[in-house]
């Protein structure tokens, strides 16, 4: 029972690593791994912060994480210190880690990522009719205004009659297709 914190403050003493330095890349207060060093587990806030402090301060030591949980849970069973509440959170917590290594790979995430690519093909055709309709006014606009007949409806030439006719001929009207 003992064991636990005498190891956990000689990895880290071998180590070289200050408990203050903990405290500070950890954000950990330094009485609590004080406390978990000399196996206090009743000093310690409980539930799942506890495993947390243990996980950071492996972490920063350079321990196998899970291992040194592990041992601290261990630990901290046969300490007898054990609370109901400490013991449902843990229970909680393991449950809940468990159906998350579970779920696996998420069909969820496939459906939105195809949403995305429809929406962007969406996208894409919208953009692309657009763009042809504008042109294709534009061109069409373009043709009428550089004729200089654009517009203008023929509905006839005036042609004079042939001078043998007579003086009294009177011009006549000649249909000339309009241009298109």
């Amino acid at each position: 029972m003992g064991e636990f914190g005498t190891e956990l403050r000689s990895e880290r003493e071998s180590r070289g690593i200050e408990l203050e330095a903990i405290s500070d890349l950890t954000k950990i207060s330094s009485r609590y791994l004080t406390a978990l060093e000399q196996n206090q587990f009743e000093q310690l806030p409980g539930g799942v912060f506890n495993k947390g402090i243990v996980r950071s301060y492996a972490r920063v030591v350079g321990l196998d994480e899970d291992f040194w949980v592990g041992r601290y849970m261990d630990a901290y069973q046969q300490s007898g210190q054990l609370k109901t509440d400490d013991a449902d959170w843990i229970a909680f917590a393991e449950n809940v880690g468990k159906s998350r290594d579970q779920e696996g790979h998420r069909p969820d995430l496939r459906l939105r990522w195809a949403g995305v690519l429809l929406l962007l093909v969406l996208i894409a055709g919208l953009g692309w009719f657009v763009y042809h309709f504008v042109r294709n006014k534009a061109s069409d606009h373009g043709n009428r205004s550089q004729s200089p007949l654009a517009g203008a409806t023929y509905v006839g030439h005036a042609v004079w009659p042939d001078y043998e006719a007579g003086a009294d001929a009177s011009p006549q009207q000649v249909a000339i297709p309009a241009a298109s």
